[in-house]
């Protein structure tokens, strides 16, 4: 599809945040009868790649609870603020009305009932086109410039498929995560080219872990167990915990308490080198029970007591760094080796996979930037922002979609309350 010369609405970024602005844009002009012409240009060949992907293919559309408590980056009373615009029940609602019906899992994740990602896809592209709004792609965003006229202002955006002016634009266009979907952090420099800071690091979030080589956690790749990991200061203050399914990798570590717990460890370290990231791999047990079972196992060794708790290989490989046999008597300090190494066993950390495996984004724009009541900057009338961009990444579990829903929400249709006003002012304004 080209690209019209001009239009009200450009929306950069047709993700989820930029497919859910421009449907709830498209509805609020329709709701009030204004003839405004809205694009969305997305960088990617194939649309929605990130929404296909999530949950395995199945996309977890979003958490039966959600509040600014599973969010980090911005203030959590900014966070909840744009949260309370479009709730979890008017998710669900919107859906059902698509015709993807959602249904709850044990974790209290959402999914769509026909486990299928492009279900969900296939609706928001269907409602977008419903809406009345284009979608061009792949026609990646070179620059945006904001232009003044006389008593009226827009922009200019230039784009691989040409240039569009444009009355106002809505910045949707993903973090840096998953680059090969086309959120590649572009969006980053338009948003800095307008007059907006960044904040300091960008990093993964929800990314796997890497350990050192030839630690003995590489060697039992595809166990997974629930283990708990806490992060400490140098001074041993406690700056965040997991609890979860921990798997272990080739690398070193994933699953969902790793991933939570990632952007907390690289924020950390990128400020403290002295912090500490431990896990505990019975986080049922206490320390004191486990070393009673321990001290009464009268000559079975640790190896017979840990099996009932964890894998055998993970047992065998604790009671061999421990130092303690897996059969006889325990004798006390390789006793207590192990006590310490299964309860709070340092992670010696290298690294993580990247933006290249990472699911979400930490940084961005921040939101001290941007009035919350319409997602519009402060520093650039005319300028709107939904999703990843900002600098909100959530847990795992549907939250970073639950953000962009309610973002994109609240931005698509103060844009269009702000067009509907400058029509007005237009049409009141006496003839020259």
């Amino acid at each position: 599809m080209p690209l019209p010369a001009a239009c009200d609405l450009g929306i950069v970024g047709a993700g989820a945040a930029g497919l859910f602005a421009a449907i709830h844009a498209g509805r609020a002009a329709g709701d009030r009868t204004l003839p405004l012409s809205m694009v969305a240009v997305d960088t990617a060949r194939k649309l929605g790649a990130k929404i296909l992907v999530a949950g395995g293919g199945r996309c977890n559309v979003t958490h039966h609870r959600v509040d600014e408590r599973d969010y980090a980056g911005s203030t959590p009373a900014a966070i909840r603020k744009v949260l309370k615009r479009y709730g979890v029940a008017e998710v669900v609602e919107f859906f059902a009305k698509a015709g993807v019906e959602l249904k709850r899992e044990e974790t209290g994740k959402l999914f769509p009932v026909s486990d299928s990602a492009r279900s969900v896809l296939a609706a928001l592209l269907r409602e977008t086109a419903a809406a009345g709004v284009e979608v061009v792609h792949p026609a990646r965003v070179a620059s945006i410039t904001r232009e003044c006229a006389g008593d009226t202002t827009g922009f200019q955006v230039t784009t691989e498929a040409g240039p569009i002016s444009v009355r106002r634009v809505i910045l949707a266009s993903g973090g840096r995560s998953l680059p090969k979907s086309g959120s590649d952090g572009s969006g980053f420099a338009l948003a800095a080219s307008l007059g907006h800071t960044l904040t300091e690091p960008i990093l993964p979030a929800l990314v796997p872990l890497v350990l050192a080589d030839g630690h003995f956690i590489r060697s039992l790749s595809g166990l997974t167990v629930p283990t708990r990991l806490t992060l400490t200061s140098a001074t041993g203050k406690r700056l965040a915990t997991s609890e979860g399914s921990t798997l272990c990798t080739h690398q070193g570590l994933s699953g969902p308490a790793v991933l939570d717990i990632s952007r907390h460890y690289l924020m950390a370290r990128h400020a403290d080198v002295g912090m500490r990231l431990l896990i505990n791999w019975l986080p049922q047990v206490t320390a004191g029970e486990l070393e009673a079972a321990l001290r009464d196992a009268r000559g079975r060794g640790g190896l017979a007591v840990l099996r009932p708790y964890v894998p055998e290989r993970l047992a065998r490989q604790l009671c061999e760094e421990a130092g303690c046999p897996s059969a006889g008597d325990i004798p006390k300090e390789p006793r207590r080796r192990l006590v310490r190494l299964i309860c709070e066993m340092p992670l010696p950390v290298v690294g993580d996979r990247g933006f290249s495996t990472a699911e979400a984004t930490a940084g961005g724009v921040p939101l001290s930037e941007v009035r919350l009541e319409t997602m519009e900057s402060r520093l650039c009338p005319g300028l709107h922002f939904a999703g990843e961009v900002l600098d909100v990444d959530g847990r795992i579990g549907g939250f970073n979609f639950q953000w962009a829903w309610a973002s994109g929400f609240v931005a698509g249709t103060s844009a269009v309350a702000a067009l509907a006003a400058d029509c007005s002012q237009e049409a009141a304004r006496p003839p020259r």
